[in-house]
């Protein structure tokens, strides 16, 4: 492991699906907080966060989480006691209530049983669900159910928080609602949030990784994106960044390569 003060860390990693590579040598360190990462559909975000789930084994290159050595299955067993995972897409049983749901994650992820449903109380406070904690997951609108899938992800308090376009398929208030819980649930965790919406992490980011076509292509802060391709940066700026400048930030690194506009 190369920075000792990044929990997660990668080193030329590369992982092919036949003869397409979904990451290209992807080196980088993941500081505490929120880094978004941001790319076009099919840019290779979410072969990233399974890699750092362990979901998907490592061919090539390295991953660590906390330490451990996901190329190892010492490792891997190892990591998943720090990570909670947000696929893209996950299913939720209709005829669980909220609490018995995020319950029986935690319970899943190593909590004892007789402390899980306090973990799953103070989750479905976090993401302002305490209130249909016994409804049951029918009842629930598509927003709420994921801040449920949230808070079945953190109820295990895990460091490493992977979420994948986790407000995909949300109307502006939904996301709006989501982001604001996700704030609350990441005070004190290192958070990867894949996107390809770059209004979702321009406001709540404290460092972005682009990704295009498998390689990352950026690596810096919100202020840095905003600034790139206009000369030199403004090293100690403190002005806020906007979606709008993001934005455009974000379209001047992929077009410096020639990458495609994204999608959505």
């Amino acid at each position: 492991m190369e920075n000792s003060a990044a929990i997660v860390q990668t080193r030329d990693l590369t992982v092919k699906f036949g003869r397409r590579n979904a990451l290209q040598a992807i080196s980088m360190a993941v500081p505490y907080g929120i880094t978004g990462v941001l790319g076009p559909n099919g840019a290779g975000k979410t072969t990233l966060l399974a890699v750092l789930a362990t979901a998907v084994r490592i061919p090539a290159g390295a991953a660590w989480i906390g330490g451990h050595d996901l190329g190892t299955g010492s490792g891997r067993r190892a990591a998943r006691e720090l990570i909670g995972w947000l696929p893209q897409r996950f299913d939720l049983a209709g005829g669980m209530t909220a609490i018995d749901t995020v319950a029986y994650a935690a319970w899943a992820n190593g909590i004892p049983a007789e402390a899980a449903v306090s973990h799953a109380n103070e989750a479905l406070q976090v993401v302002d669900l305490g209130g249909r904690a016994k409804d049951r997951v029918r009842q629930l609108s598509g927003g709420q159910r994921q801040r449920l899938g949230l808070a079945a992800s953190i109820a295990h308090r895990p460091a490493v928080l992977l979420l994948d376009e986790p407000t995909s398929g949300l109307d502006p208030e939904q996301r709006r609602r989501f982001k604001a819980s996700l704030e609350a649930a990441t005070l004190d965790r290192t958070v990867l949030f894949a996107s390809h919406l770059h209004e979702d992490l321009a406001l709540i980011a404290r460092q972005i990784a682009v990704l295009d076509e498998g390689g990352l292509v950026f690596m810096g802060t919100p202020q840095e994106l905003t600034e790139f391709g206009e000369g030199s940066l403004k090293v100690g700026s403190k002005e806020a960044v906007t979606v709008n400048e993001f934005g455009e930030g974000y379209m001047r690194v992929l077009h410096s390569r020639g990458g495609r506009r994204p999608e959505g």
